[in-house]
């Protein structure tokens, strides 16, 4: 078989998860007004979903060692689907339901797909694989956007979430047919146990490069998610942007991150390294959000899309770099529970950065103030990447 073959089905199945975390929220204005609550709990799903994830992806080692990278990515999808027919439900706690589904979905997808491709990727194209594969983020949340809303428009919310849901079915089914080849090397003798929960962290504890990925994954995702959260907001509410406008604002800063994912992979793996390359990285998020920072009604328009550009390369491309150097320093055979034990971290950023930036935000009046805490959190894993690339 192909090593692009592992590369396409890991891509699809990723992208097909982030758009089903991310139906809910692109129509929630009109979930809310069915619901007649408020539209900012939809910041309460995000919560719980990632809370999901991070559960899940502590468990992804363990349940890929026994199962396989396939298997685990096919439950992945289901859950997915099961979560989304649940919030079709208009009914709070059948959403909250979903929500955690969603999340158990999400969470392993990663570790399995870390596992499979650093067994079938050549060592000098890691970083270019894994960052194609993370592409699939980026491209699930502009399928997200592109997609349900208009499917909600032409019936209604609930059949878009359901017409998600039979396609990650679907894709689950597709799949199957790659199964034996691609999980021949599972352990159907690894037990499951909940000490496996631990195990991930310990890992990553007990070696100082994966600590160091985690603690800077962990910084970076506050960026990340802050930024695609509160982007919209920001260029409505403080420079006087159309929704229209701030919507396309917004896809133009996530076409920046499929395109940097891809570079910095190829720069990484060809030039750089992964550390040096994540440094860049660093340094970059800590300029756009210092220059997001200074942007007024009067900076032409062509210069807020310049620096949001720039700006979403750096703090939405990171990740496969950084997974791919995670799968790099994992004991061998480890790369799944690595993988898991450093996406904790990850994935606790991403629960904490938008509040912060948020409690940042109100606290001072301004957006502003929120991006100002992003480039102090961007400067620090800079730090933290430059001193222990000097102590290497």
């Amino acid at each position: 078989m192909s090593n692009w073959w592992p590369l396409l089905l890991t891509l699809v199945i990723q992208a097909m998860v982030a758009m089903a975390l991310l139906s809910l929220p692109v129509v929630a204005p009109v979930v809310a007004q069915t619901l007649q609550v408020s539209p900012a709990l939809v910041g309460l799903y995000v919560s719980v979903t990632y809370a999901g994830a991070m559960v899940a992806t502590l468990m992804g080692g363990a349940t890929v060692a026994r199962m396989g990278a396939i298997r685990v990515s096919q439950w992945g999808l289901v859950l997915s689907a099961l979560g989304l027919l649940l919030c079709a439900v208009p009914w709070l706690p059948s959403m909250v339901l979903g929500a955690v589904l969603i999340g158990l979905g999400y969470g392993p997808i990663t570790p399995a797909s870390s596992h499979l491709l650093a067994r079938t990727t050549p060592a000098h194209q890691m970083s270019l694989v894994f960052s194609i594969k993370q592409t699939g983020v980026p491209l699930g949340s502009m399928l997200a956007g592109a997609v349900v809303p208009p499917l909600a428009l032409l019936g209604n919310w609930q059949l878009s979430l359901v017409a998600v849901a039979v396609v990650c079915l679907l894709c689950a089914g597709v799949s199957q047919s790659l199964r034996a080849e691609l999980d021949s090397d599972r352990q159907p003798d690894t037990r499951i146990r909940w000490g496996s929960l631990i195990e991930p962290i310990r890992l990553v504890l007990a070696h100082r490069a994966l600590l160091t990925m985690a603690s800077c994954s962990f910084m970076f995702s506050m960026v990340q998610l802050s930024l695609t959260t509160y982007l919209v907001t920001f260029l409505h509410d403080d420079l006087s942007y159309g929704l229209v406008a701030a919507g396309l604002a917004l896809s133009v800063t996530q076409l920046g991150g499929i395109g940097g994912r891809v570079v910095w992979g190829y720069v990484a793996d060809r030039w750089l390294g992964a550390r040096r390359m994540l440094l860049l990285l660093a340094s970059m998020m800590a300029l756009g959000a210092l220059a997001s920072a200074f942007l007024t009604t009067d900076t032409p328009q062509a210069v807020v899309i310049a620096i949001l550009v720039g700006f979403g390369a750096s703090a939405i491309g990171w990740n496969g770099v950084y997974l791919a150097e995670v799968a790099r320093r994992a004991p061998l055979g480890m790369a799944s529970m690595a993988t898991g034990g450093t996406l904790a971290f990850t994935f606790l950023g991403v629960v904490v950065g938008p509040p912060m930036f948020g409690a940042l935000s109100g606290l001072f009046g301004t957006y502003r103030a929120g991006f100002v805490g992003l480039m102090v959190m961007a400067s620090i894993s800079g730090m933290v990447l430059y001193w222990t690339q000097r102590a290497r």
